[in-house]
């Protein structure tokens, strides 16, 4: 009964949100020019079930309390009991006047600690480190304007006059800049699954020499490799691609996700940590990238132009270890990742959908709940990760004004937890212009903060879910990463998900002018720029 309430409750939400969304349409027709530009306050409806969910994160199992917080005690207790201890007798240690054990004691203490470290030991996580990561970047011929974006959009014959202009005030609006990259198959109009292959193959291999070259490691030498990308996925894989070009071991384990959308890349980072926990002394290498040619949108359906507009050519390399001797060189170690997945929800799952438009032409339909249900999910999000992560001055002021509006239900103004003071750095998918100034208002997050989201929209546009990867670069490339820092990745994509990845500086990193494996090596000391 509890359960269908709160679904019910849930529901109720979410259609007041998408009745908002609705209101704002002023013409039927525009269906992506009018879709709700805001995302809603989720921090003034948090669910007490994700506040849990979050501290039964931060517990990780209930068998460890016990063991190290009821069992170890009692048998330390009993232990004493047993041989005879004096605790009385503690002080004789300084005086020297009596020996304060006796062999047995002495045996059976040893037998404690050992016991107890085993123990630890055995149920301590062990820690996965990121050694380094490489981001695509095209030569400048590949470079597609905004001039020649809405000039090749006019001389295509697919669009009619309306869907032009509709495409040129979505490119005005956008937040790129005029050197983003589109693959060649897009700019010669050959759209073949050979073009596509020829894209995968120039992002895949060139950022991976580059983080080969980068950290030293043979390709040889890795042992697991993931590869997201949602919507290009040929026989054999892009894995089996990657396998076969660097003649990878016949021993190593690989894994290819598709169809995850923007958040794929975290979720590949969460899959990569969960599998080196159990296969010790590893490398593993994560690619995650989207490909553009076959995907590009040539039908009149508005819902779907919008990736035309803001999606272009990109991709990252992400080399994990959990080798003890890696530390010194890896610049970060991944802290939590959190994963929030709303796909039980009708509207949620069909928010971002693949399908034939009425002239029997494929795209990627956005629905004008796409807001409200991205929102949801951030919420969900936040307020799971808010445990592991804020101080506890800030969790103890959000729990009390939590408790006073759900259980006594008192009206009193919402606490909204500072993130600033659990991360330095925010690198938030730059999916578009006008979710980024929804996520700084909400978070109360400054300019500064929203810098490598904001640059990486104007310098490559959606690049999909290697963009967070663009973003740290970015941060990186200015200077801006002390030891101890801590970043915080977000992103959220198709199905709907809503995904964390927290890591922790282990060095402060530092950036040549001349050093040609960050993607911002040529272009960093142009930004900030300031946006139209």
């Amino acid at each position: 009964m509890a359960g269908a309430v709160a679904v019910a409750t849930s529901k109720i939400e979410m259609d007041k949100e998408r009745l908002t969304a609705e209101m704002a349409f002023t013409d039927t027709d525009s269906v992506v020019i009018k879709i709700r530009r805001r995302l809603p306050d989720f921090l003034q409806s948090v669910k007490l079930k994700y506040v849990k969910l979050g501290y039964a994160y931060l517990c990780k199992l209930p068998t460890q309390f016990l063991v190290y917080g009821v069992a170890a005690p009692l048998f330390i207790a009993t232990l004493i009991n047993l041989t005879g201890l004096r605790l009385d007798r503690v002080p004789d240690l300084w005086t020297g006047t009596a020996p304060l054990f006796d062999t047995a004691t002495g045996l059976m203490g040893l037998c404690v600690l050992l016991v107890v470290m085993g123990l630890y030991w055995a149920k301590r996580p062990g820690p996965v480190y990121l050694v380094d990561f490489a981001c695509y970047k095209a030569d400048d011929e590949r470079k597609l304007t905004n001039e020649s974006f809405i000039k090749m959009t006019e001389e295509s014959t697919e669009f009619e006059e309306d869907t032009v202009q509709f495409q040129k005030k979505i490119a005005v609006r956008s937040g790129l800049g005029d050197e983003t990259y589109a693959p060649r198959g897009i700019t010669s109009g050959v759209l073949t699954v050979e073009e596509a292959r020829s894209e995968a193959e120039s992002v895949i291999f060139d950022t991976l020499d580059n983080l080969f070259k980068k950290t030293g490691v043979r390709p040889e030498d890795i042992d697991i490799l993931i590869v997201n990308c949602s919507l290009f996925n040929p026989t054999p894989s892009l894995s089996s691609m990657i396998v076969n070009h660097y003649n990878l071991k016949p021993t190593i384990k690989t894994y290819n996700l598709s169809g995850m959308g923007c958040s794929a890349g975290l979720i590949s980072i969460d899959l990569a940590k969960h599998i080196l926990r159990v296969n010790p002394n590893s490398y593993a290498l994560v690619f995650s990238t989207e490909n553009i040619t076959l995907n590009w949108y040539f039908g009149n359906d508005r819902s779907m132009l919008l990736c035309n507009c803001i999606f272009r050519m990109g991709g990252a390399g992400i080399l994990l270890s959990n080798k003890p001797k890696d530390r010194n060189q890896s610049k970060y170690e991944l802290m939590h990742t959190v994963r929030t997945h709303k796909g039980s929800d009708g509207q949620s799952y069909d928010c971002v959908f693949q399908r034939e438009d009425d002239k029997g032409v494929i795209g990627v339909s956005l629905a004008r709940e796409l807001m409200a249900v991205a929102g949801d999910a951030l919420k969900t999000n936040i307020t799971t990760l808010g445990p592991l992560v804020l101080p506890i001055t800030e969790q103890i002021q959000f729990f009390i004004s939590l408790v006073k509006r759900k259980v006594f239900k008192m009206r009193v103004k919402p606490y909204i937890p500072d993130f600033k003071k659990a991360f330095e750095h925010f690198c938030i998918h730059a999916g578009g212009r006008a979710v980024l100034d929804e996520v700084e208002k909400n978070l109360r997050l400054t300019d500064w903060h929203m810098e490598p989201s904001r640059m990486t929209l104007h310098r490559f546009g959606n690049t999909s879910s290697s963009s967070l990867w663009y973003e740290l670069a970015y941060t990186e490339a200015k200077g801006r990463v002390g030891s101890g820092d801590r970043v915080w990745q977000i992103a959220f994509g198709s199905g709907f998900k809503c995904n964390s990845a927290v890591w922790r500086a282990l060095r402060e990193v530092r950036v040549g002018p001349d050093s040609k494996t960050n993607p911002w090596f040529d272009s960093v000391g142009r930004y900030p720029v300031k946006l139209p």
